[in-house]
């Protein structure tokens, strides 16, 4: 995950000096995630290619205008779903059908060394995660892994702060149930599941 300061460091390197390095940073450290993001809007990795390319090639034409960005992690993800929404308007995608949010949680959402959990676990947690419905893995996903706020990703995905709040609980109340999880580690199921 890319902190918003580095983001704003870049853009200022690109909106002042038209840094070239700034900006291939900029697009190589934020490409994959955008790219996920898309592809749950999607379903289609090469749609979400081309979606990502072009929002960074307006980035570039645009790049006089980047200081006045103020969230810009929000900024790049708000955009990236706009494209995504437009591409499939384009496509006629979008008549009679609800979007699925498809994501796969790709890194560990939480430092395994302070936690001390063995690959293993973090094996079986994340497929516990890639286990949730789409729209809660990718809300759980966004927050987790791209660390946005609840009212970020509610703005985002068009939801109210209290639908984040509920797919995070669920979220959570299903990794620390997942079948396999529980009965391969009991000790750290009990651990989890223990109210605080």
């Amino acid at each position: 995950m890319l902190a918003n300061e580095l983001i704003h460091h870049l853009i200022n390197e690109i909106a002042l000096h038209n840094s070239e390095k700034a900006y291939k940073t900029l697009f190589m450290q934020m490409h994959e995630s955008l790219v996920d993001f898309a592809t749950s809007i999607l379903n289609s990795t090469e749609d979400a290619e081309e979606v990502v390319s072009d929002f960074f090639i307006v980035i570039w034409q645009r790049r006089a205008l980047l200081r006045a960005i103020e969230n810009p992690r929000m900024y790049f993800f708000t955009g990236v779903k706009n494209a995504a929404l437009n591409k499939l308007k384009s496509l006629k995608n979008t008549r009679n059908k609800n979007i699925e949010w498809e994501t796969s949680l790709k890194s560990v959402f939480f430092n395994p060394e302070e936690l001390m959990l063995s690959a293993e676990i973090v094996k079986e947690v994340m497929k516990a995660v890639n286990d949730l419905p789409p729209k809660c893995r990718a809300i759980f996903k966004l927050v987790k892994e791209e660390g946005l706020k609840y009212a970020e990703v509610a703005s985002l995905l068009d939801i109210s702060v209290k639908t984040v709040e509920a797919q995070m609980v669920i979220a959570l109340r299903r990794i620390k149930t997942h079948s396999e999880f529980k009965n391969q580690f009991p000790e750290l199921h009990y651990i989890l599941t223990q109210k605080k």
